[in-house]
């Protein structure tokens, strides 16, 4: 069981350095959001490394190398919460505690390199009681400082909604929401092990700890990169539409007429076009919430006569006309050069798709071809 442990402990490790170098090195993404989630990342790593070091025995002889355990895990919540902050754009309306962090850090280490020094010149066959019992201190100090940035990570994301209107826009903020419940999880672990070891003095409840909060965070550190990404893509596209630099036309989806149908006549196409520019202009097509009732309502008509407007004169039902709007939208971004370094799911939710799976299958119905298919012939 130990073996296994330390084997998904060290290969976290593996990862997170990885995950930090390809996300140092695409430069197009390395702004704060990023900066303080490799943060968040690499601390982790450099935690889960020293842990694996230990228990493994890659410890010098040296006696200030066996006593000397950096505290890497007491930047882990100040990062996550500066990630966060910055994430959902509060982070001028919070404080950061980063400055406080830092400084923890720095006392931590001089008190533990004056400990190790007093033991080694002054305490008798060097007896590390003392720095064994200050160590407990540190990290209950550190659980607690720890506790306190998550509770104020929950508030933020789950309490106030005033706050961070704006980012609600874009996201749901789901991913961050499940994460701080399997966070609640890993701090459990932690005071669990903080506990058996001032009970018994066993570390062993330290490697549950350390595999869990690899899993988590790791997890945490690849949907926050792969989220933010979409999220500022989102931004800039939404700022493109509005500015009116690629929305589509009212020619697209021209109507149809059929003279033999008693139904269609001036009057009705003038509704349907009078509907379609409407649509089209005030970028109702946009909104992944559009329903055929709140668009009747707005022109006055019945849900039953708009439908027959659409059905006839597009020859698709509501949700198809709609969809081909927001097809054609996708379409002006994905041969746009200037918008081919962002993602395809961004310009789908953009374009009024709530999810990546419903934009591939509208985009594969209406051009028989991927959205990425489409966008490498441009």
């Amino acid at each position: 069981m130990t073996s296994i442990i330390n084997f998904f402990l060290i290969a976290g490790v593996i990862q997170g350095f990885g995950f930090n170098l390809v996300t140092t090195f695409v430069k197009k993404k390395c702004d704060r959001v990023i900066i303080f989630l490799n943060l968040t990342v690499l601390f982790i790593s450099l935690n889960n490394l020293q842990r694996w070091l230990i228990d493994n025995g890659y410890v010098s002889d040296l006696f200030v190398i066996q006593q000397l355990l950096v505290p890497w895990y007491v930047f882990i919540l100040p990062m996550f919460y500066a990630f966060v902050t910055h994430f959902v754009q509060v982070q001028n309306k919070v404080r950061d505690f980063l400055k406080f962090s830092i400084l923890v850090f720095v006392i931590e280490m001089l008190v533990r390199f004056a400990l190790i020094a007093f033991v080694y010149f002054n305490v008798p066959d060097r007896n590390t009681s003392i720095i064994e019992n200050y160590t407990i201190f540190e990290e209950i100090f550190n659980l607690v400082f720890s506790i306190f940035l998550f509770v104020k990570a929950c508030l933020l994301i789950f309490k106030r909604d005033h706050l961070i209107t704006y980012i609600l826009s874009y996201d749901d903020l789901n991913w961050i929401k499940w994460f701080i419940r399997m966070g609640v999880m890993v701090i459990g672990f932690w005071a669990i092990a903080v506990g058996v070891k001032m009970l018994t003095g066993n570390n062993d409840a330290y490697k549950f700890l350390n595999l869990s909060s690899s899993i988590v965070l790791y997890w945490m550190g690849y949907q926050g990169f792969y989220k933010y990404n979409v999220l500022r893509d989102r931004i800039v596209l939404r700022s493109s539409i509005q500015t009116d630099k690629v929305l589509i036309g009212s020619q697209n989806l021209e109507g149809r007429f059929h003279a033999e149908d008693d139904f269609f006549n001036d009057k009705h196409q003038q509704d349907f076009d009078k509907v379609r520019a409407h649509i089209i202009q005030a970028k109702l097509y946009l909104d992944p919430l559009l329903s055929m009732e709140v668009l009747a309502a707005d022109f006055g008509m019945s849900k039953s006569y708009l439908s027959k407007l659409i059905n006839s004169y597009s020859d698709y039902n509501f949700s198809d006309f709609i969809n081909a709007l927001r097809v054609e939208q996708a379409k002006k971004f994905l041969s746009n050069s200037d918008f081919k370094d962002y993602t395809i799911v961004a310009i789908g939710l953009e374009c009024g798709f709530n999810s990546k799976s419903t934009f591939y299958a509208a985009f594969k119905k209406f051009t028989s071809e991927t959205p990425s298919a489409y966008r490498g012939k441009y």
